[in-house]
C-alpha cells in the first residue's frame, strides 16, 4: 500500500498484534489523562505550592499539614483544567473529522507538553490558572480521539476489552502520580519546591514519547471509509482482521461501513456541534434535522451518563482523597499513605472490567456498579459519624469507613469507570463519531468541573454527608439507565443507526424497532449476522437482486444491487 508509510506498523503485524500494538499506543495516552488527574491530589497539600505560590491555606502548628484557607481558590485551580477540556474536546472532534485520527493524538500529545512545561514553572495563582487551563485543551483532544480509535479498530466483539484496558493504564497513572508525589513530599522535610515542580514536569515524559511514535501506527479505516480513501481502509482492515483466511470477513465488515457511511450522507444536517445538540428540540423550532438517526438523543445520553459518573463519587475520592480519610479518622502522611493503597486498589479493579464488559454488558454492568457505590457510600458516611459521635471509638469507626470507601473504589474502576467512555465512542453514526464522543467528553468536563470546584466547600460545611449525596445519585442512575439507554455490547458500531432509529426514548421501543430493522435491512449489518446479508460474510460476494425495505415502514427498496450498487436504504422520519 504505497500511500502508507512503509514504517508503519500495520505492513508488520495484524489481528490480534496489532489490535495490541495499537491498544498501547491508546493506554499512553489515557495514562497520561489519569497521571494528570492524580497529580493534583499530592500538589495540592504541598507546602509551597499551597502556602508560598498559590496562597490559598497556611501549616498547622507542629506538623507538616497543609491547612486551606481559601476553599474557593483551590478548587478553582482545579477545575479550570476541566473548561480546558471542555474547549480541547470539541476542539479535538472537529479537527479529527477533518484530518483524521492519527494527527490529532499527535497534537493533543505535543499541546499538553507545553501546558505541563507552564505548570511546572508557575509563579503564582494566576499563571498556574492559565497553565491548567492551557493543559487542559491538550487533555480534551487525547480524551475526545482514543477512545473513537479504539471502537474504529476493534473488532465489535471486543470493544469493551481494549478500552478496558487502556482505562487500566489510565489508573495506573493515578497510581504513578500519587506514589511519586508522595516520594517527593520528603525532599527538604516537605518544604522544598521540588516536591511539586517534578511530579507535574514528570508528565511531558510520556507526553513526548507519544508524539514520537504514534506517526508509525494505522489511521482508523472508518474515517479513511468517510474520507473516500477506500484502498487504504480496505488494507488496514485486512490487516486487523487477518489477511489469513479472514480476508472474506474483513470485506463483509468494509462493505458494511461503506453502506452505512453512504446511508449517513444522505441523512441529515449533522455536521455542526450546533445541529448535533439542537436536533433534540422539536421541528418547529428547527430541531430534528437528522431525521430517525436522533442525533440530539445520543447527544444527551452521553453528557448525562459523564455528568452522573461524576456525582457519583469518583471525582471526590479521588482529587480529595486525603480529606476524606481525614475525616475518617486519619491524618497526616498516614491519610495519604491508605490514599495511595486505594489508588493501587482502583487500578487493579479495572481488571474486572477487561473480563465482564463483553460478557454482560454496559446496562448490568452500570447496575451493580451503581448499587456496590451506593451501599459503600451511605455506609461510609454513617460510620464517619460515629466516629465523630464516639471519640473513643474512632480507629474501629474510621477503618470500617475508610474499608467501604475502598469498596467504592474498586466498584467504580469495575464498572462506571470505562462505560462513560467506551459508549459515546460506540453510538455514534461515522460522519460525526468523535464530535460525538466531543460531546461525552463535554459532559465529563461539566460533572468534573462542577463537582471539583463545589467538593471543598462541600466538605467543610456539610463533612460526611456528602457521602450521602454520592450515594443517593448512585441509586438514582438505576432508572435512568433501565429506560433510556440501549445496549451496545455485541453490536457492530454499523448498527447503531438501527439502534437508535426508534422516534421513542424508551430504551424497550428502541430495541423492539431493532429488532424489526435488523431482520428487514440485512445488508447494513452484515458482519454481525452470518449468512444473512447482501455480503455474505463466507465469501464476500455481494448477493444480487436483494429486495429490502426501508427504514421507513411502507416504503420499500425495489431496485437490485450488485458489487457495486450500494443499498437505497434512508433513514428518516
Amino acid at each position: 500500500m504505497d500511500k502508507i508509510s512503509k514504517f508503519n506498523v500495520v505492513h508488520r503485524y495484524e489481528r490480534r498484534a496489532l489490535l495490541v500494538a495499537i491498544n498501547c499506543v491508546g493506554s499512553l495516552a489515557i495514562f497520561f489523562f489519569g497521571y494528570d488527574q492524580g497529580m493534583m491530589g499530592s500538589v495540592n497539600v504541598s507546602i509551597d505550592y499551597a502556602v508560598n505560590v498559590m496562597k490559598f491555606g497556611h501549616v498547622a502548628p507542629n506538623s507538616t499539614q497543609v491547612v486551606v484557607d481559601n476553599t474557593l481558590l483551590q478548587g478553582g485551580i482545579t477545575s479550570v483544567y476541566y473548561l480546558g477540556c471542555l474547549v480541547g474536546c470539541l476542539l479535538g472532534g472537529w479537527i479529527a473529522e477533518k484530518v483524521g485520527r492519527i494527527k490529532v493524538i499527535a497534537l493533543g500529545s505535543i499541546w499538553g507538553v507545553f501546558g505541563a512545561s507552564l505548570q511546572c514553572s508557575a509563579q503564582n495563582s494566576d499563571w498556574m490558572i492559565c497553565a491548567r487551563l492551557i493543559n487542559g485543551i491538550g487533555t480534551g483532544m487525547l480524551n475526545v480521539i482514543v477512545p473513537v480509535w479504539s471502537t474504529e479498530t476493534a473488532p465489535h466483539t471486543s470493544r469493551g476489552m481494549f478500552v478496558s484496558i487502556e482505562f487500566f493504564l489510565n489508573i495506573f497513572g493515578v497510581v504513578v502520580a500519587y506514589w511519586l508525589g508522595f516520594g517527593c513530599s520528603y525532599v527538604g522535610g516537605g518544604y522544598s519546591p521540588f516536591v511539586w515542580r517534578f511530579p507535574v514536569a514528570f508528565q511531558i515524559l510520556p507526553l513526548l514519547f507519544l508524539f514520537a511514535i504514534v506517526w508509525f501506527f494505522p489511521e482508523s479505516p472508518r474515517w479513511l471509509v468517510k474520507v473516500g480513501r477506500e484502498d487504504e481502509a480496505r488494507y488496514i482492515l485486512g490487516r486487523l482482521r487477518g489477511e489469513t483466511g479472514n480476508d472474506d470477513l474483513a470485506e463483509a465488515e468494509f462493505q458494511d461501513i461503506r453502506n452505512v457511511a453512504e446511508l449517513e450522507k444522505k441523512s441529515g444536517k449533522l455536521n455542526s456541534y450546533f445541529h448535533m445538540l439542537w436536533d433534540v428540540m422539536p421541528k418547529a423550532i428547527g430541531g430534528g434535522s437528522s431525521g430517525a438517526l436522533h442525533i440530539g438523543r445520543r447527544v444527551q445520553l452521553v453528557i448525562w451518563l459523564q455528568i452522573l459518573q461524576e456525582w457519583i463519587g469518583i471525582a471526590g475520592v479521588t482529587i480529595y482523597a486525603n480529606d476524606i480519610f481525614s475525616q475518617a479518622g486519619y491524618s497526616g502522611q498516614k491519610a495519604r499513605w491508605i490514599s495511595g493503597v486505594n489508588d493501587i486498589t482502583y487500578m487493579f479493579s479495572t481488571l474486572i472490567a477487561i473480563f465482564t464488559l463483553d460478557r454482560l454488558g454496559r446496562r448490568v454492568s452500570l447496575y451493580w456498579g451503581a448499587i456496590v457505590m451506593g451501599v459503600s457510600m451511605f455506609l461510609a458516611g454513617g460510620l464517619s459519624r460515629g466516629a465523630v459521635n464516639n471519640p473513643e471509638k474512632a480507629a474501629q469507626y474510621g477503618a470500617a469507613g475508610a474499608a467501604f470507601t475502598f469498596i467504592f473504589t474498586a466498584g467504580f474502576g469495575a464498572t462506571w469507570l470505562t462505560i462513560p467512555w467506551l459508549y459515546p465512542a460506540e453510538i455514534f453514526p461515522l460522519q460525526i463519531r468523535a464530535k460525538g464522543n466531543a460531546w461525552g467528553v463535554v459532559g465529563w468536563c461539566i460533572g468534573n468541573g462542577w463537582t471539583v470546584l463545589l467538593l471543598p466547600t462541600m466538605f467543610a460545611h456539610i463533612h460526611e454527608k456528602v457521602f450521602y449525596i454520592f450515594g443517593a445519585v448512585n441509586f438514582f442512575t438505576l432508572p435512568i439507565v433501565w429506560a433510556f439507554y440501549p445496549e451496545s455490547n455485541q453490536r457492530t458500531l454499523e448498527e447503531m443507526d438501527l439502534l437508535f432509529a426508534s422516534n421513542s426514548w424508551w430504551n424497550w421501543d428502541a430495541e423492539t424497532n431493532f429488532a424489526r430493522l435488523r431482520e428487514e435491512n440485512p445488508e447494513l449489518v452484515q458482519a454481525a449476522q452470518r449468512g444473512a446479508s447482501v455480503v455474505d460474510p463466507e465469501t464476500g460476494v455481494r448477493r444480487k437482486s436483494v429486495r429490502g425495505p426501508s427504514l421507513v415502514p411502507g416504503q420499500r427498496d425495489e431496485s437490485p444491487t450488485d458489487s457495486d450498487e450500494k443499498p437505497d436504504v434512508q433513514l428518516k422520519n
